[in-house]
């Protein structure tokens, strides 16, 4: 099949252009950080149920599902993340310049779940769904410590019964089509402290954080054909400049390709926590959040369906598109062995900064990419 709109799925995108700007400037104004998406969620919900999802629904994890068809086996799952990774509980600050949209979050995953949006509408409008049906999900938890709550749920409740997973998120430059598994680790030092001055010679839990960060920062890591790193994000701790730390913290993560690689950084990292217990330093940690790598999934349908995804990029955005691993929502069902890929429908940078941007431009032939994926395996199409 040749990844193509009609007449009429061009007229509808046409239509859909000052929408689409409008809907991603709506959104960027609704808070969502991780766990707390609840306020974009219902405008999302309100607006398939406007588009006319009778069957939408919130569930506990604070995912919107709109039901297209009969989603009874071998299901498509369309999904854009709702969550951001800025903590910010008032409206991010937007402008447009020079062709630009900028605010936070307005590429990712805002401009994508606009997209998401527009192509279920028009699903719903002309009753168009897969054999399978089809799940366009608004979900939740996809950044940073969310631990890809959202897709896990979705996942759950329509066990065995999805046949494919598509999840728009990022540019249209590329398609992820493996998952790079990660581990993150809250790792606390406690020690007795006291007075810098009255108690010298006491340990500092600073001192022993910082030399456990260098001693981590030893290892090589491993070169299977793979690619593995780690990094520790935040430190804190202490009390004042006059007082010997009892207690420091930071943030810890290792991430790779290969479930074995993972499995190798697992060991160094419980050896070096090993290591300071048995100087007798209380160590807690605490696992925050285990993305998992890819798992048995049939070679020929991941391979067609990233070349599914290939053929819609290169008519949509004309370009030849890099497949690659990485971290996304992809990584739940990849690992259970279910066929998924992610692309996104903008074009843009700074993402994950205060300065992110979009290419107003890019947003029609983004479009177009994600109804010419959603459409792909509906009949009945004029």
């Amino acid at each position: 099949m040749e990844a193509t709109l009609t007449a009429r799925e061009q007229a509808y995108m046409a239509a859909c252009r000052d929408e689409e700007i409008e809907l991603i400037r709506e959104l960027c104004g609704i808070p969502a950080p991780s766990h707390q998406e609840e306020k974009r969620a219902e405008f999302c919900l309100e607006w398939l149920k406007r588009a006319g999802a009778k069957g939408a629904y919130l569930d506990e994890a604070k995912n919107v599902v709109c039901p297209i068809g009969e989603p009874s086996g071998n299901v498509a799952v369309f999904t854009a993340h709702t969550d951001t990774v800025f903590p910010d509980r008032e409206p991010m600050p937007w402008r447009e310049e020079n062709g630009r949209l900028y605010s936070p979050g307005v590429g990712d995953d805002t401009a994508n779940l606009a997209a998401l949006l527009l192509t279920a509408r028009y699903l719903l409008q002309n009753r168009l769904a897969p054999a399978g049906g089809a799940l366009f999900v608004c979900n939740s938890c996809e950044e940073g410590l969310g631990n890809l709550k959202g897709v896990r749920q979705i996942m759950r409740d329509y066990a065995g019964k999805v046949g494919y997973l598509v999840s728009f998120d990022g540019y249209s430059t590329g398609i992820c089509g493996d998952a790079v598994g990660s581990k993150r680790y809250r790792v606390e030092i406690l020690t007795e402290g006291g007075h810098s001055y009255g108690k010298f010679g006491n340990r500092n839990a600073i001192h022993y954080l910082s030399s456990m960060i260098a001693q981590l920062y030893t290892m090589k890591v491993p070169d299977l054909g793979s690619k593995t790193t780690y990094n520790v994000g935040q430190i804190s701790g202490g009390t004042s400049v006059n007082t010997i730390a009892q207690q420091a913290e930071m943030l810890y993560e290792y991430r790779s390709d290969r479930e074995s690689c993972l499995k190798l950084m697992d060991e160094f990292f419980a050896g070096v926590v090993a290591s300071y217990r048995a100087m007798g330093v209380q160590v807690n940690v605490e696992l925050l959040g285990e993305r998992p790598c890819t798992g048995p999934v049939p070679r020929e349908a991941q391979q067609a369906l990233i070349h599914r995804a290939a053929q819609v990029l290169r008519a949509a955005v004309e370009r030849e598109p890099a497949v690659s691993a990485g971290s996304t929502d992809c990584n739940i069902p990849l690992s259970l062995g279910i066929p998924a890929v992610c692309f996104g429908t903008c074009q843009g940078g700074g993402a994950h900064t205060r300065g992110e941007w979009i290419d107003r431009g890019s947003l029609p032939d983004g479009l177009a990419a994600a109804m010419m994926m959603a459409l792909w395996d509906c009949a009945g199409r004029k």
